[in-house]
């Protein structure tokens, strides 16, 4: 039905278009009513987003899951002297991002309803960065993909830098300079393949046999922007800082998408295209994604802030997301997607969460709470059931993406698994532990007896969030069923890769004694 029309392009650029509209009805109303000019600027914003999220659905709805290749596929000449097109198209990998992302825009929207600060500009970096996301996870061409995940960073930059906390400035340059410099050398990667190839149409790039020497090095600098963005455990450092200065929406934001960049960077681009530099590789992917799922572990257990808690939490998750992919069997990659939508949704809602408290009390100390259970008993319900989720509790999003991971790093090497393991042991301590001491207890605080319970807005943000976390607890085919004709493929070429280089590495010698 919507095979003839851009409704990839519609998706894309409707929040760029919305974002012109709120500046320019900014300057229209400079001199008038500024209550108003805000309210129009979060309507506008709220209209948009939701109405790119029914175009979503309706995209989803028409998509063919059974199969395999880029559907709705778009594609103009833009720089064809250079090979360089505007191609945009989704498969059964990207298409559950893009509706991901439409999701959490409108909840960000609801969620930031009482700021105050520059709210055109903010309304308007919100719906500029979900045109960007969705971009990425809707580019063909390689170059077009570059532009979009860079561009990413500049609305973030500003959202963390504007309207962070009181060391915003310090987090969001370490935010721009770690992202930014490890994408500089997928860049050059990016141009070494367009030389080889003279193409930058991904769906070309995909089929082209890199040499296995070149795929290293092109797969080490693919991986240094991707692990970044991830991040994986060493260079995770950036996150922490980031969460902790965010305002809440834009912790929303980075941690249910942004985070899972890196992840689709992998599949889009490291394994199918360098299939071998993967396998090489793979062993070290599985030791750092380890290293991150236990020690951030450990780390999260000693922090006093509970929005950093929260954030280090999202580096071991996404360490069970690397340690899937890189199995290259079909529950670890199937289980590597449904934990990155799974977390999307769950840390989305733990933020928002802690972003509840925050509005109340304006502190994120864990001592400063106690008790809240007596004062704010659905929040109470509701942060517990986000915390059992995030823990990975059977019945929840959560636990179907993390079992099905181990079980595909189990099949690779049992020792892996038990190290993935061992960190959800861990995770279900210091979040466990956490939430006793926020929730439970008696109220030692005086300031805590002015609380009040979750309103309207609060109620129906998290409550959606709820429904979706303990539905695909339970029914998690809607999402296996869509990535399942992908993942299949992208397998099935990795392991066609392996098998054309073997007997070609045979065969020289053989012909060699012949002569």
């Amino acid at each position: 039905m919507l095979g003839q029309l851009p409704i990839l392009s519609a998706i894309t650029f409707l929040p760029a278009l919305g974002a012109i509209a709120i500046l320019l009805l900014r300057v229209l109303m400079r001199n008038e009513d500024q209550a108003l000019a805000d309210k129009n600027a979060k309507g506008v914003a709220l209209f948009v987003t939701l109405a790119v999220f029914v175009m979503s659905i309706i995209m989803l709805m028409d998509f063919d899951a059974d199969q395999a290749g880029f559907q709705f596929v778009e594609s103009l000449p833009w720089l064809p002297a250079l090979g360089i097109s505007y191609k945009m198209g989704v498969d059964g990998i990207s298409v559950l991002f893009v509706v991901l992302t439409a999701f959490l825009l409108p909840i960000c929207i609801l969620s930031s309803w009482k700021l105050e600060k520059r709210v055109a500009d903010y309304m308007a970096a919100f719906l500029l960065l979900e045109t960007l996301v969705i971009g990425v996870f809707c580019a063909l061409d390689m170059f077009l993909f570059y532009i979009f995940f860079e561009g990413s960073l500049i609305p973030m930059f500003l959202i963390i830098g504007v309207w962070g906390g009181q060391n915003r400035i310090y987090a969001a340059f370490k935010f721009f300079l770690y992202t930014f410099l490890g994408s500089v050398l997928m860049l050059a990667a990016m141009i070494v393949m367009f030389a080889q190839v003279g193409t930058t149409d991904i769906e070309v790039l995909l089929t082209h046999p890199f040499a296995r020497d070149l795929q290293t090095w092109l797969w080490l600098a693919f991986f240094a922007s991707f692990a970044v963005k991830m991040p994986m455990w060493p260079v995770h450092t950036w996150l922490p800082d980031a969460h902790v200065q965010a305002p809440t929406a834009g912790s929303v934001i980075l941690a249910g998408i942004l985070l899972k960049l890196g992840g689709y960077g992998f599949l889009r681009f490291s394994i199918p295209m360098f299939p071998n530099a993967s396998e090489f590789f793979a062993p070290m992917v599985f030791i750092l994604s380890i290293i991150a799922i236990v020690v951030t572990s450990l780390i999260a257990f000693r922090q006093t802030d509970i929005k950093k808690l929260i954030a280090y939490s999202s580096v071991a998750h996404m360490g069970f997301v690397t340690l899937g992919i890189f199995t290259m069997t079909e529950l670890g990659v199937q289980g590597a997607i449904f934990q990155m939508l799974s977390h999307g949704v769950i840390s989305a809602a733990l933020f928002l969460c802690i972003g509840v408290i925050y509005d109340r009390f304006h502190t994120r100390e864990i001592s400063f709470y106690g008790g809240l259970v007596h004062k704010m008993p659905v929040f109470a319900a509701v942060f517990g059931l986000f915390a059992m989720a995030n823990v990975g509790l059977p019945g929840t999003s959560g636990f179907i993406g993390e079992i099905m991971t181990m079980t595909g790093a189990f099949q690779v090497d049992p020792r892996v698994a038990a190290g993935a393991a061992l960190g959800v042991i861990f995770s279900a301590v210091y979040m466990l532990v956490a939430y006793k001491k926020v929730v439970f207890g008696v109220i030692t605080n005086p300031k805590l007896e002015t609380a009040t319970d979750l309103n309207f807005r609060e109620w129906l943000n998290l409550g959606v969030l709820a429904v979706l976390a303990v539905y695909f607890g339970f029914f998690s085919t809607p999402i296996t069923d869509t990535t399942r004709a992908s993942v299949d493929q992208l397998i099935q070429q990795y392991q066609s890769a392996q098998t054309v280089e073997a007997p070609a590495a045979d065969a020289a010698p053989a012909e060699t004694a012949a002569y």
